[in-house]
């Protein structure tokens, strides 16, 4: 390294400090010792490292509280990227050093290549570090942080937690409606990480049937079940190195679930059909449309998975919760569409942001960027957008019957039973939305996969009544 980043070693275990300091001097670095917490702390007050590895337990000061003084907020060390290394069994302990703000943690003994990929990482971080200090002075000046917009109370609050933990490894829980923008926090928190470079994917678990889940985020070799022709790499690979969403988690088979968590505390994984594990380096993140309190209470979501992943929480408000945003979302969303679609509209007449601003959104800005964009099309070059080009029956009140006219109405005669009414339902809003299941799950305020599951019955019961 042509200037060596500087790493400050903290253990009190003589042997082990040696090694540690071999080591990592050996890859480039430029290495300093301390004997325990305190010790450390005064030394990183006086040579400014930019990452420090430590143990947990240690005389004087442990681990907790080093990483506590160094990562104070507004203090003099609080860009320092802290490194915990903890004892076999000790993953809750890891898990706590996490949320209060460690970079990343590591399981003694202390595996060489996964702590040179960590300091790797936290290198990059640095570099990182400054591209959010100009996303932030764009946030305040625009309001705009990655895709995301807003200038309401609540809106900023999430900008805020989004800048404090992006540039970490930790684990975050995107929660909201469909809509509210979920994957766009993740994609925002992946932008302004030092993994920007490296793979985001995004895998929806309700879309996925439950024959082959294990196999999209896991990989299989080839043999390892019927139909595996070739090896294939599951979701985890794809993403190394960068930042994995797990969408619709509480979706996710339990089986499934108790697999994934023992790859997030052990790092490594076994492709299906494989008799060797491989290293993981991703930062998983999980999203959910769900309440997930209620979802481990009715058993669709492990409690020590949840615990796992839910380092830190975001919230989504629906845009009925800050449609004070709406007219800045509106504006961003044209001129990305003007793009798209090669248009010159001027923006939004007084008229037509007044029915935008009555409407409560149930799709959330999902219906908003598709509002916009049918209302892109439609506008002619150099005017503004208008009440005319809303959609027809625009504003009416998607909770209440009837809707804009008779096709779009279910009638349901007395004696009807529940399931066949509810057949009606669902097979007329699959027809409305244009076969769109996705929209469809939307609108009947179901997951992707429950609809998927009911429209699989239909089909069997046809199919049983043919026979």
């Amino acid at each position: 390294m042509d200037n060596p980043v500087k790493v400050l070693i903290v253990e009190d275990e003589p042997n082990a400090l040696i090694g540690l300091a071999e080591l990592i001097s050996g890859w480039g670095y430029r290495t300093e010792t301390a004997r325990d917490g305190l010790e450390g702390f005064e030394k990183a007050l006086a040579w400014d490292p930019a990452i420090v590895v430590t143990d947990m337990k240690m005389p004087r000061m442990d681990g907790i509280g080093l990483l506590t003084k160094l990562t104070a907020e507004g203090g003099p060390n609080s860009n320092i990227a802290v490194v915990v290394l903890t004892a076999m069994g000790s993953v809750e302990l890891a898990v706590d050093a996490m949320k209060l703000g460690a970079y990343d943690f590591l399981q003694k003994p202390v595996d060489a290549t996964r702590l040179r990929t960590i300091l790797g990482n936290a290198t990059r971080q640095r570099d990182t570090q400054i591209e959010l200090e100009v996303a932030t002075r764009r946030l305040r000046e625009t309001g705009v942080l990655g895709g995301l917009v807003g200038n309401s109370r609540s809106m900023r609050e999430i900008f805020g937690l989004i800048e404090q933990i992006a540039s970490s490894n930790v684990s975050v829980l995107i929660t909201g409606e469909s809509g509210t923008g979920k994957e766009l926090v993740a994609r925002t928190l992946h932008t302004l990480s030092a993994r920007k470079g490296r793979p985001f994917v995004a895998v929806n678990c309700a879309a996925i049937p439950e024959t082959l889940i294990e196999s999209e985020i896991f990989g299989h070799e080839k043999g390892a079940f019927t139909g595996a022709v070739e090896r294939r790499a599951g979701c985890f690979e794809l993403a190394s190195g960068g930042t994995l969403l797990l969408d619709e988690l509480a979706e996710m088979p339990a089986g499934t679930q108790a697999k994934l968590l023992r790859v997030l505390e052990e790092r490594k994984l076994r492709r299906l059909g494989a008799r060797t594990e491989q290293d993981v380096d991703v930062r998983v993140l999980a999203a959910t449309n769900r309440d997930p309190d209620k979802a481990v209470a009715d058993g669709n979501l492990r409690a020590d998975l949840y615990y796992r992943l839910n380092v830190f929480h975001i919230a989504m408000p629906p845009l009925r919760e800050h449609i004070e945003d709406l007219p800045a979302m509106a504006d961003v969303m044209i001129a990305e569409m003007n793009g798209k679609h090669g248009r010159r509209v001027s923006g939004v007449a007084p008229s037509m942001l007044d029915r935008m601003m009555a409407h409560d959104w149930p799709g959330n800005a999902r219906e908003l960027r598709n509002t916009i964009e049918r209302a892109v099309v439609l506008c002619p070059d150099g005017a503004p957008l208008d009440e005319g080009h809303l959609p027809p029956g625009f504003g009416k009140s998607q909770h209440s019957a009837p809707l804009v006219s008779d096709a779009n109405v279910v009638q349901v005669r007395i004696g009807t039973t529940v399931g066949d009414a509810e057949r009606a339902l669902i097979v007329r809003t699959l027809e409305a939305m244009g076969n769109n299941k996705t929209r469809a799950a939307e609108v009947l305020g179901v997951s992707l996969k429950t609809l998927h599951n009911k429209l699989k019955e239909y089909s069997n019961s046809r199919e049983e009544q043919s026979a």
